[in-house]
């Protein structure tokens, strides 16, 4: 074809001449083959036909004519403007054609995607549609191009269109899930990508639209949480959790399914906090206001524990924690969760009386093994009774009574016999299964107490017991007879500890301070053999014991009881010799 058209130049030539053309109309008319070359992609033969052009314009057209020579400088002028522009047409032509094709293969190559692509313009008026585009919604392109998107896929965007609009202007580009509706009606859901094309001058042009089918993920994505979601609700039926949300400010609460029933509501009727409040126990309701109002005025989460009083009369024990979460300055939401605690509760109110009961059994066992000393104490003041009583009895029948010897006796009397009835009071303490009640004491009148019952213990064993008491200690909140209890078995430890030495004293030493965090602190010190180092992991373990008649609850009670009281308690190795055996408590507030 390019070669028929350059063919073509001589017999173009001698028409032109043969009409009489100016050498203006004769190179419109060679301009015109430049261009049909030019179209043609060929870009060699526009070339030799614009050289071959301007030599016949020269000859032919210009004076002198049949001679290369040009005799008119406008003439000249003429042929060079010819042969500029046929060569700018060329490569314009030739530049044009390759723009074309190149957007023709970018949409061939968009067709062969199997991603939607389609292109529209700042109306939304769709002015490309590729094959993945028609796989997907099911328009042809011929159906879609001209058609307003938004209309003829029935568009649902996550925000209002006008938003999405300003993103894209803003920022060249926007991302979102949209949800569309196919030509047969079914719905899709797209990950769609769009980005604004502009022009040199930055003026918008159109939308450029990718979208990737994720329908089949989110329907697998909603099954999996709805699977979770189940799995969930059994986990907090199982482990009677159920959680909670709070928008403090609109006051909205949700609950979940295992929440309603730790309420006891209909899951119909939406949860309120006045129906907390009224589930409450009207005991705790000042308690769950003010740790509440307190978390939101600093707003931090919160964590406490209350009961509930349900319509039957039972009571029901929660342990309720939640997270703030703050937005900015005007919202606060809570997220916690409510477990139900009443089981547990029992358990411990149950596992408590095991442990009085145990401890009783611990005070009465040691009671029976201080028999000897109670008995001795017991008949010191009775037999000073009687030799009192004796006395009284001889100066009546004295010739001349002496009322005032007689009554020195009786006031000895009444003071041995009131010294019996304190020590027969502080035995029947000892041997109460009753709950202790803690009170303000002074842990060196404590001290005091159980040293006048080991009195005869000590003698017995020929041990030296010596007492430094810190002066002016202040006072702690305890139970009297659980301290006497503690106190009565670290004596009686470090007395049995020290019961096969005979090459050194035997020496117990009890002592008392205050250290330097605030804690009381007791000290019960022997000079005994010491304690093995292998035991050292299971000395306060329950029926562990070095005794061949021991129970092994003694220095376990111990520590239940100092634990119960905030305190702690540890033993180790005197670095001369024997064990020490301490604890701490903290004094009362």
């Amino acid at each position: 074809m390019d070669l028929r058209l350059c063919c073509l130049g001589p017999g173009y030539t001698w028409i032109s001449f043969r009409l009489g053309f100016s050498l203006a109309s004769a190179g419109f008319a060679f301009l015109i083959v430049i261009v049909l070359l030019s179209l043609l992609e060929s870009f060699v033969s526009s070339v030799i036909f614009s050289v071959f052009s301007a030599a016949c314009l020269n000859y032919y057209f210009t004076e002198p004519i049949f001679s290369f020579s040009v005799a008119s400088p406008q003439d000249l002028m003429g042929l060079a403007t010819f042969a500029i522009t046929s060569l700018i047409i060329t490569a314009l032509v030739r530049h044009t054609r390759h723009l074309g094709d190149a957007r023709r293969e970018q949409a061939r190559l968009l067709d062969l995607t199997h991603d939607p692509v389609f292109v529209r313009d700042m109306n939304d008026v769709i002015s490309y549609w590729n094959r993945g585009a028609e796989e997907l919604y099911g328009w042809k392109k011929t159906e879609a191009i001209g058609k307003i998107s938004p209309q003829l896929l029935q568009t649902r965007f996550p925000v209002p269109l006008n938003e999405i609009t300003d993103t894209l202007l803003r920022t060249g580009r926007w991302e979102g899930e949209l949800v569309r509706t196919r030509r047969d009606g079914q719905q899709v859901v797209v990950a769609s990508r769009l980005s604004l094309q502009k022009s040199e001058n930055g003026r918008s042009l159109a939308k450029l639209e990718t979208n990737n089918d994720i329908t089949e993920r989110r329907r697998a994505e909603d099954a999996l949480r709805r699977s979770q979601a189940e799995y969930l609700a059994e986990a907090q039926r199982l482990s009677l959790t159920g959680s909670f949300g709070w928008n403090v400010i609109s006051g909205e609460v949700f609950w979940s399914d295992q929440s309603f029933r730790i309420f006891e509501y209909d899951p119909a009727i939406p949860p309120t906090i006045k129906g907390v409040l009224k589930r409450t126990h009207p005991d705790d309701v000042a308690l769950v206001q003010r740790v509440v109002k307190q978390s939101i005025d600093a707003r931090q989460d919160f964590d406490f524990k209350n009961r509930l009083l349900m319509p039957d009369g039972s009571i029901k024990h929660l342990h309720v924690v939640a997270h703030a979460v703050k937005e900015d300055a005007s919202k606060l939401q809570y997220y916690g969760a409510i477990k139900d605690i009443t089981a547990t509760r029992l358990a411990e109110e149950q596992l408590h009386e095991s442990q009085v009961e145990l401890a009783h059994v611990a005070r009465v066992t040691a009671l029976g093994e201080l028999s000897a000393s109670i008995a001795h104490e017991v008949s010191q003041p009775l037999a000073a009774i009687v030799t009192n009583g004796d006395a009284c009895l001889r100066r009546l029948d004295h010739a001349t009574p002496q009322p005032e010897e007689m009554q020195a006796c009786v006031q000895r009397m009444i003071a041995d016999g009131r010294r019996a009835s304190e020590i027969v009071r502080r035995i029947r303490a000892l041997t109460k299964r009753d709950t202790p009640e803690k009170t303000c004491l002074d842990l060196n009148d404590v001290v005091n107490d159980v040293a006048l019952l080991v009195q005869h213990e000590i003698f017995t064993h020929r041990v030296s017991m010596r007492l430094e008491l810190a002066p002016a200690l202040p006072p702690l909140l305890a139970g009297r007879v659980e301290l006497q209890q503690v106190i009565l078995n670290l004596v009686l430890n470090g007395i049995q500890a020290m019961d096969g030495i005979s090459d050194g004293p035997r020496e117990l030493l009890i002592r008392t301070r205050q250290d330097e965090v605030g804690d009381l602190v007791l000290t019960a010190q022997d000079s005994g053999t010491g304690i093995k180092p292998e035991r050292f992991g299971q000395l306060f373990d329950p029926f562990f014991t070095t005794k061949p008649d021991g129970m092994g609850m003694g220095l376990s009670i111990c520590r239940s009881i100092i634990e119960a009281h905030g305190g702690r308690v540890c033993a180790f190795n005197h670095i001369r010799r024997g064990a020490v055996v301490q604890f701490s408590v903290p004094p009362s507030a």
